[in-house]
């Protein structure tokens, strides 16, 4: 694995989420992000509506050309119902999603002209991308590794298998300290002295920075946001991160 010197950053717009940032976008229940400064850009899930995925991508301008490659985490629709609206303005995507997705899923991506990279375990999706595979648990999902100069950024869609689970994994597989994680942790039904161990697991892993959205609660964000501070991450449609 590389250890040459990062010299373009990493740009990652949230273009899909139901908590608010940039009035100018419309929110909605699911979540997307887009990433740029790679070999590939990429764009991570595709949100619940593919109508509100392409007004915010075009408000934030994002061009469906512009996209190389989708990472979808799981097949529940708040990540993949903005997927068909995106593949009908650009159809040269490569599409990555666990292997379990359905046949009938991925034969219409293939109607589309997309092609389809099925995923199973720890693989290269280009430099400084990584998908951690299928991680199992009562929802299986993927997630998505940047490999930085500053460490590890983890991307979580909903963290159905837990968000504790998911950085253990990650930081096992990269064999590197986690400099941020966001996205979906899916804590909103938890007690707060659930989430204050997860917070304490994250705390000991030595992540530095976090930002969960959309399946997180608010419960949980107020919580990471008084332990993490000016580390904590605030997303919502329309933020944009920079990471060298």
């Amino acid at each position: 694995m590389s250890r040459l010197k990062n010299t373009q950053p990493i740009q990652i717009t949230i273009v899909y989420d139901n908590n608010p940032f940039d009035e100018k976008l419309d929110k909605d229940w699911g979540f997307s992000c887009f990433i740029k400064g790679l070999e590939k850009s990429i764009l991570f899930d595709t949100g619940t509506n593919g109508r509100i995925l392409l007004a915010n991508m075009e408000k934030t301008g994002i061009r469906p050309e512009d996209i190389d490659l989708v990472f979808l985490s799981h097949d529940h629709r708040d990540h993949t119902g903005g997927l068909d609206a995106l593949l009908e303005q650009n159809h040269k995507i490569e599409v990555w999603l666990p292997e379990f997705f359905s046949s009938s899923f991925k034969n219409v991506i293939k109607k589309r002209g997309a092609s389809v990279a099925e995923v199973d375990s720890f693989q290269k999706i280009c430099r400084r991308a990584y998908t951690t595979g299928v991680i199992p648990g009562w929802i299986k999902e993927q997630s998505l590794i940047l490999d930085t100069d500053k460490g590890i950024i983890l991307i979580t869609g909903c963290a159905h298998p837990r968000i504790t689970n998911i950085i253990t994994k990650a930081k096992e597989l990269l064999k590197k300290d986690i400099h941020m994680v966001f996205g979906g942790f899916h804590l909103a039904a938890f007690y707060e002295n659930e989430i204050n161990e997860i917070i304490d697991h994250f705390r000991k892993s030595g992540v530095k920075k976090v930002g969960p959205c959309h399946c997180s609660g608010d419960e949980a964000r107020k919580l990471f946001a008084e332990e993490y501070k000016d580390d904590f991450i605030e997303i919502g449609v329309g933020k944009e991160i920079k990471v060298q």
